[in-house]
Formats: structure tokens, sequence, C-alpha cells
């Protein structure tokens, strides 16, 4: 039986917390706040706290984020207060009502050196603005007294926002060929499938203001391709004739580097709540049908 919950989400317009929304609906014992800037700026001192106390709820799950790779480069004040300082304010709304702070970060956090899957506790390193500041917003929670989840995942897309994607088809339906590059390896990973592995973490796991649960977690879909397998398994699910060629990561320079491997490992998410997860090739099957 579903337990009840109150369970606030902010940026909530984003891919990840769009598809809690859409998830909502089938969960009718929980009661959602959904909120994003407008409502709820996450970046102002004390402004999630006042936010919690008006609204006392059972967890925050934390989908705000600055996730401009490349941008983050150059205006790296604001992806530090988005990532870091703003997880501080968070972190201390959750304790005000003693609420579970579910976190959602990355594998830009690893160097993306390894050959194998990153675990939980494997060393992070990160290369880019972005994933220093998502790992600082980490590390302030590790540091802490209260409940939180850090859930890191990869590659994410969704039937809502922009994503790789969507991308993918749009060029698919303008050009006769695309270059995708082939030499950066991880896993794709469909928002809706990341926001059931959150609820189904909600409904297990016990807040407890004497021992708190702090834990890392990795969750992505099962499998593991390239950008150009990933765009050949789309145009080859849409029947998109389109051409798509495999090159090299030096034949695209960008601001920010971009990990050669992160794939992440979930054995410890599969042991302590017992979810399968789908491979990725099956999860973009469902996510297409939904863009129809």
């Amino acid at each position: 039986m579903e337990k009840k919950f109150k369970i606030l989400v902010t940026g909530s317009n984003g891919q990840l917390g769009s598809e809690l929304r859409y998830l909502a609906a089938d969960h009718p014992t929980i009661h959602f706040i959904f909120t994003d800037v407008a409502e709820l700026d996450i970046t102002k001192s004390g402004a999630a706290e006042k936010f919690v106390k008006e609204n006392p709820v059972d967890f925050i799950i934390n989908c705000a984020a600055y996730t401009a790779v490349d941008k983050a480069e150059t205006e790296q004040d604001l992806a530090f207060l988005i990532n870091r300082v703003a997880v501080d304010y968070l972190a201390d709304a959750a304790k005000s009502v003693n609420a579970c702070l579910i976190h959602i970060s990355t594998d830009y956090v690893f160097d993306g050196t390894h050959n194998t899957p990153y675990m939980e506790d494997d060393d992070a390193i990160p290369q880019t603005v972005y994933g220093d500041t998502k790992l600082e917003g980490e590390k302030l929670l590790v540091y802490s007294d209260i409940n939180f989840v850090i859930l890191r995942t990869s590659w994410l897309y969704s039937t809502f926002g922009n994503n790789f994607v969507k991308t993918m088809l749009r060029l698919g339906d303008e050009k006769e060929s695309i270059n995708v590059v082939s030499d950066q390896i991880g896993t794709p990973t469909y928002a809706r499938e990341l926001a059931r592995a959150i609820l189904a973490i909600i409904e297990k796991i016990e807040v407890d203001p004497v021992n708190p649960i702090q834990e890392i977690y990795h969750y992505t879909n099962e499998g593991v391709a390239s950008w150009y397998d990933f765009a050949c398994e789309i145009f080859r699910q849409k029947n998109i004739l389109s051409i798509v060629n495999p090159v090299n990561t030096s034949q695209f320079p960008l601001p920010a580097k971009r990990p050669h491997f992160s794939v992440l490992d979930k054995t410890k998410f599969k042991k302590d709540f017992n979810l399968r997860i789908p491979h990725w090739v099956d999860s973009l099957k469902e996510m297409l049908s939904e863009l129809k």
C-alpha cells in the first residue's frame, strides 16, 4: 500500500520535474508541491526554509540545476550559486521540518578516464566548472547532518524540454547526413524512468531524525552506448534515412571537456531497492511512442 507523503519538487519545469508532474496522477496518496523559480527562488537565502515552514513536507526533490555545461565555464558564479549555494539553502529547509532531501547529481563529477563503470565511492575528480559545482553541492550534503539521498545520473532525455533525442529528430528531418561523436561512452537515461526510481526510493526509505539516511546512488538506464550509437538507434526506431557519421571528440572542440567514459555502476541501487531497470533501447522506444 502506498504511503502518504507531502513532497516539494524544485525545478519542476525541467525534464525531470516535468516527468514527476506527469507521474503524479499515478500516486494519489502523495501530495506534490511543484515549484520553479517563479514560485520559489531557491538561490535566495531563507526562501526555501520559509516556504517549507508554511508548507511542511516529508521530502524535497531538488530537480533544479545549472546544466549549461559549456556556458558554466564563463558563468562560474551563477553555476556555483545554483548548484552549490542553493543546495545549502535547501538543506537548511529540509532540516527545519525534518524532511529528506533527494538531490540529483551527475556523471560529470568523475574524470571520465575509467574503462569500467564508476562506483559511488570512486574518486570524484571533475574536469569542468559544471562538474565541480555539482560536486560541491554533493559535498555540502555529505558533511551535513540531514537526511539526504544523492542520485547521480547521466545523458538525460525526456518528452519534455530540449534534449539530444529531439535534436537528432530535427536534424534527421533537415539533413541528409549528420556527424555525431563516437568516442564518448555512457548511458542514455529516460527521465521518466529516473522519476519512477525517485518515487520508489521515497516509498521504501524510512526517515529517521536520530539516525539519518545519508546515501549516494547511481541510476541510469541499463546498457552502454556512444552518442553515435544513440543517434543511430533513434534513427532506426523512427525509420529516418539520414546517415549518421561517427567522428572523434577532437572534431567538435567545445569550451568544457567531455568525459570519454562515464558509465555508472547501479549495483548498490538495485540491491537496496530491488527495482528492475529497463535497457536504454527499450526506454527510448517508450519515449518515442510518447512523442507521437
